[in-house]
């Protein structure tokens, strides 16, 4: 006799597949697999893999290895434009889009440098703007590009942790990022995922946060067949959501990458089913909603969610019952089937058997502070803090809490504490700390510090010192008026550079960060380029700066307007 939790699991099945299969419905452009060309002449190894779970964000692209050095060629992965180039001081760094004929732009970032012509495109912009960063579009008739054309070489720059070549293909009309794998760009993968950690959450009332109650089980198996360690039935209660820590490797790479797809199956019916094969930028934070938050921050334990959010954010959900949950309304045994593979299809399975036994769901917990729901927007204001969460920034509904402790001495307020720093949220919320009037000289000198990731910003409006922060956490006002360090590297007043090829210093600043730099040589714009990884400045010697005497003057600025200037004179 089929049960009464199987037979409506049958029938949400059936209307749920419908459901997110015509939420998958964003067209990706027919494409013959052997139109794409490999970006390196090397083999491709990855360090990185698309859809990957990073901090804050899911990785977009594929890390293709470098054998831990740069230079070498980039190609154009076939016919088509350049369409942007772009310069960021932290991101992709120096980075390259084509446009091709098939409704496709493919991504190349972290380069080193760019060829002949697309370095003239970008030296044109950067003096004509008198700016390092430059993000900028061409037409289909300025540089158009061949299959196989060397376009670059591949580097270190931007937010990089080491020589890659981070690749991307996306649908050029909706700029939604794609799974190079899946259109034919190939990397030779016999490994089975690995499972390495499992979980049972205790749910209460469909609400999960940081005093969610988990259980560890440890998993054994190899060669992607696993079970629960000395564990025949698990027992359970209530509702019930299944977290699992698992990783994939690609031959030749010892790297712990992400997966393709992850299945939950109960007594053979799919529950849950995410497949990663592209998504949108402006859900890429929603990664944050799609692993146990609170455990990656409290512990640095990455455990993939096999339930869903209310509000997930997150469009890559095949098959979703339930939001994933599990509620028994029997004492029979139940088989869990955990399938997860890579796109090459290796795949790995974890099963066990649970057993409910037949205690009730828990009553709704007690409310700790003020009830926030994820479908609507919220302003909270007491004391000197005001807080407004625009709607569709919580996954969940949210018990906010709110206190307030004493002022640090190096602070210019108390300590507010807005909810925890295990909450996460998917876009900024505005939060606002009214100063002490007594310290009008420094209001536009504040800003907003959060204790553990530092500046938040903040600009005075209103009364308040405003800022946008993406966390919640304990902030305080601080007062920055100490403008930005330059040290010199390589030069000092009278130096001669006629044997140097670059002029070098470091530039940091100990607040709010560094805003803009700027240097000039006989008072006319220079190009100076910068790491932000290791604070180096630098600008190359160019035909312009000829023999004699010049004079030299740096201007950095920090985020609070304050200036820090350096001058001297060299020779050449």
């Amino acid at each position: 006799m089929i049960s009464y939790l199987k037979f409506l699991i049958i029938i949400a099945v059936s209307l749920s597949s419908t459901f997110f299969a015509n939420a998958q419905q964003q067209t990706i452009p027919a494409i013959d697999l052997n139109y794409f060309r490999n970006p390196l002449d090397i083999k491709l190894v990855l360090a990185g893999t698309f859809g990957e779970i990073r901090a804050n964000h899911f990785h977009s692209g594929i890390d293709i290895k470098t054998n831990q050095r740069e230079g070498y060629p980039v190609y154009a992965v076939a016919d088509g434009y350049i369409s942007r180039l772009r310069v960021q001081i932290g991101g992709f760094g120096n980075a390259v889009y084509i446009n091709h004929p098939n409704g496709i732009t493919s991504v190349y970032g972290h380069l080193q440098k760019y060829n002949a012509r697309l370095l003239l495109a970008m030296r044109t912009m950067q003096y004509k703007n008198q700016s390092f960063t430059q993000d900028f579009m061409l037409t289909p008739i300025e540089i158009p590009v061949k299959k196989g054309d060397i376009i670059a070489w591949s580097g270190n720059t931007g937010g990089s942790a080491g020589p890659h070549l981070h690749f991307e293909l996306r649908n050029t009309k909706t700029e939604e990022t794609i799974n190079a794998l899946t259109l034919g760009i190939h990397v030779p993968d016999h490994i089975r995922p690995v499972i390495n950690g499992f979980y049972i959450y205790q749910i209460d009332q469909h609400a999960f946060n940081e005093d969610t109650k988990k259980k560890y089980f440890q998993t054994v198996g190899s060669n992607g067949n696993y079970s629960l360690n000395q564990v025949n039935v698990v027992p359970v209660s209530g509702e019930i959501g299944l977290g699992i820590m698992a990783y994939d490797q690609f031959d030749g790479a010892t790297n712990h990458n992400g997966l393709f797809s992850t299945t939950i199956k109960l007594d053979g019916q799919i529950i849950y089913e995410t497949v990663i094969s592209k998504f949108s930028f402006d859900n890429t934070r929603a990664v944050n909603a799609y692993i146990d938050y609170p455990a990656k921050i409290s512990s640095g334990r990455v455990i993939q969610k096999g339930f869903a959010s209310p509000n997930p954010k997150v469009r890559f959900y095949n098959n979703l019952i339930n939001d994933g949950l599990i509620s028994l309304n029997d004492k029979e045994i139940h088989q869990i089937e955990y399938i997860l593979k890579d796109y090459s299809g290796n795949e790995s399975k974890l099963s066990f058997k649970i057993q409910s036994n037949g205690q009730p769901l828990k009553p709704a917990p007690i409310s700790k502070g003020e009830l926030m729901s994820w479908k609507s927007d919220h302003r909270f204001e007491k004391d000197q803090v005001k807080v407004y969460i625009p709607d569709g920034v919580l996954y969940d509904d949210l018990d906010f809490k709110y206190a307030v402790s004493a002022q640090p001495s190096y602070g210019a307020s108390k300590i507010y504490h807005i909810h925890d720093k295990l909450t996460p949220i998917h876009d900024v919320y505005e939060l606002g700390i009214k100063p002490d009037s007594s310290q009008s000289q420094y209001f536009d000198k504040m800003l907003i510090m959060n204790t553990e990731t530092g500046s938040q910003g903040g600009e005075f409006k209103n009364g308040y010192v405003v800022a946008s922060p993406k966390i919640f956490g304990n902030f305080y006002l601080r007062i920055d008026n100490i403008a930005p360090a330059i040290i010199p590297l390589n030069v000092k007043e009278g130096v001669n550079l006629s044997q140097q090829k670059s002029i070098n210093f470091r530039i940091s600043d100990n607040l709010s960060g560094i805003k803009s730099f700027n240097g000039y040589i006989d008072g006319r714009w220079v190009l100076f380029e910068y790491d932000y990884k290791n604070g180096k400045l630098w600008h190359n010697f160019d035909e312009k700066t000829g023999f004699g005497k010049h004079e030299l003057k740096i201007v950095v600025t920090d985020w609070k307007d304050n200036i820090k200037t350096y001058s001297i004179n060299f020779y050449r």
